[in-house]
């Protein structure tokens, strides 16, 4: 099947399910919301150059869709797009943290090289040049439709609507329904709805930016375009309106891998953040399968509209010649250990996110998707090399084009990945005696992102089977995550596992040091001229054996 004819029934048929009342009101947009087929089909872009889309979601755990293995269809136009692309189950945010893993996906950088490395200082990004900019001096039209929580502004963005996770850009003459929907989402004060959202889909966030994102597509004629769609939800608060509350029920929700008795195993902090959790909202415990039922309702209502997009987008002629990634910041613990949200660690719940690529000229690849090893630092450098630029100095991701495009590639550079954690110092603890007043605000407000939960400085590797965590005090944790998916079996220092053990630690330290800044490149390059992986920002081609491997430079 052609990629145009796969979408077009990708779009058209979602659409038709939507209109039907099988999948609820996704398509029934206000009057004159649905664009009229296009007199002639029309290819945006220039000199063959694509359109590229970053389609984002808050908070979005990988694993959650049918077709990777999940028990409910909650994404059934994004695992279209997936099997007609190259679906990466191996992706990985830079860290568990909104505004740091968004501004390693801008600037293709790591927390430790961006200094960003939490929710509270976006102006202290350092880089070079952005996607933004990259696609700007490329000749691409940018817009931003959506959630940015980076250092971007306006300026220097061609079209700009910008939300936060209650609120958003109001169009002129914007229904009254509106601002009651914003007024109530205020009121849940990020806790799970225990309710139905009171109401039209058309005030629900994924609506309007997806409405803003066809506004910027329909002006937007003689010049390829760079845009960011990104969907606050599922972030909480957790809630939707019908049909998606109980679109999947709650007594239907699969059990947890571990539920609250495991938190004794998770350290001090997991059990601070637990008391916090019920300190702010008691019963969310008691209600974890509506939180789960809410969240994933919350996935269902992003994929009809993805599909309200897709089917735009077939009408003016646009799908052809647009490559489209779909990605998100980070993962939720979906109650699991009891926990909601984010906030300790490096679980595999917080950092393995969804990636998905589909566009012109890419090919599905399933044993590149299930086997290699990728970062949200790795879709910058991609684009970069998509849009026809050359990576600039500083980026630290690696570009998946070859990949994409069906081509050759090392799979040594791809064969694990690492992430981080944590603002620094010390963590603390039991002897500090903090109490979680110092993370709660009036009413049932509470922050799971804080001193506590965010003290002190991990990192992670990922590779093969295995996961290791190793932090600034020597501590270490091991799992095998083919035996030991809820990571409650920490194998670190068993004789047994020790060979294990060393490799892990090795490919840690690799990572490690491989990331340590090149910037500021000023000064340096007229004297000591770095020299730069180029193509692709790929290593292994340039490295003698294959790592850990005796060799002097």
């Amino acid at each position: 099947m052609e990629r145009r004819d796969f979408l077009r029934q990708v779009s058209g048929g979602a659409l038709a399910t939507v209109l039907a009342g099988g999948t609820g009101m996704a398509a029934a947009a206000a009057p004159g919301a649905r664009a009229q087929r296009a007199p002639a089909r029309r290819k945006a872009g220039a000199a063959g150059r694509p359109n590229v889309i970053i389609l984002i979601t808050d908070q979005t755990s990988a694993g959650l869709t049918k077709r990777s293995g999940y028990k409910f269809d909650t994404s059934p136009t994004l695992d279209r797009l997936a099997a007609n692309g190259v679906d990466f189950r191996r992706a990985y945010c830079t860290i568990p943290a909104c505004v740091p893993s968004r501004t390693s996906m801008l600037t293709g950088r790591w927390p430790q090289a961006t200094r960003v490395r939490m929710n509270l200082d976006p102006q202290d990004a350092f880089f070079s040049q952005d996607v933004y900019q990259v696609a700007h001096d490329q000749g691409y039209r940018t817009a931003l439709c959506g959630k940015n929580h980076t250092y971007k502004t306006a300026q220097g963005v061609d079209f700009w609507r910008q939300y936060d996770h209650n609120k958003g850009y109001k169009a002129p003459g914007a229904s009254a329904d509106i601002a009651g929907f914003e007024k109530w989402m205020d009121e849940l004060d990020f806790n799970v709805a225990l309710e139905p959202a009171p109401f039209p889909l058309e005030t629900q966030l994924p609506y309007r930016i997806v409405s803003d994102a066809i506004e910027f597509m329909r002006t937007t004629r003689d010049q390829p375009f760079f845009m960011q769609v990104s969907i606050p939800e599922p972030h909480d608060p957790e809630q939707v309106p019908h049909p998606y509350w109980d679109m999947f029920p709650p007594d239907e929700i699969p059990e947890r891998c571990a539920g609250r008795e495991a938190l004794e195993r998770l350290g001090y902090r997991a059990n601070w953040l637990d008391r916090l959790q019920r300190a702010g909202f008691p019963d969310t415990e008691k209600v974890w399968r509506r939180y789960v039922s809410n969240y994933i309702g919350a996935l269902r209502m992003i994929d009809d509209q993805v599909a309200r997009m897709l089917d735009f987008m077939d009408k003016q002629g646009l799908l052809d010649n647009t490559i489209i990634v779909r990605v998100a910041d980070h993962g939720d613990y979906l109650m699991e250990y009891g926990l909601a949200r984010k906030g300790v660690g490096l679980p595999e719940l917080l950092t393995h996110i969804p990636m998905i690529w589909n566009g012109p000229g890419i090919k599905p690849r399933p044993e590149v998707g299930e086997t290699a090893f990728v970062s949200m630092a790795d879709v910058m450098p991609t684009i970069c090399e998509a849009m026809g630029a050359e990576i600039p100095p500083g980026v630290q991701g690696r570009s998946l084009l070859p990949l994409l495009k069906g081509e050759d590639f090392p799979a040594e550079e791809f064969r694990s990945i690492t992430a981080q954690v944590g603002v620094g110092g010390l963590y603390y603890d039991e002897k500090d005696d903090i109490p979680v007043t110092v993370s709660r605000g009036t009413g049932g407000h509470w922050d799971e992102l804080n001193g506590i939960t965010q003290s002190g400085n991990a990192q992670m590797v990922r590779m093969g089977d295995w996961k290791l965590i190793y932090d600034m005090m020597g501590y270490g944790q091991l799992y095998n995550l083919k035996t030991d998916p809820c990571e409650l079996t920490n194998l670190f220092n068993q004789p047994q596992h020790a060979a294990d053990q060393a490799t892990m630690m090795a490919e840690l330290a690799m990572w490690t040091i491989r990331n340590q800044d090149s910037l500021p490149t000023g000064p340096q390059n007229n004297k000591y001229r770095t020299k730069w992986a180029r193509p692709h920002n790929w290593y292994a081609p340039y490295r003698h054996g294959t790592a850990p491997t005796a060799f002097i430079p």
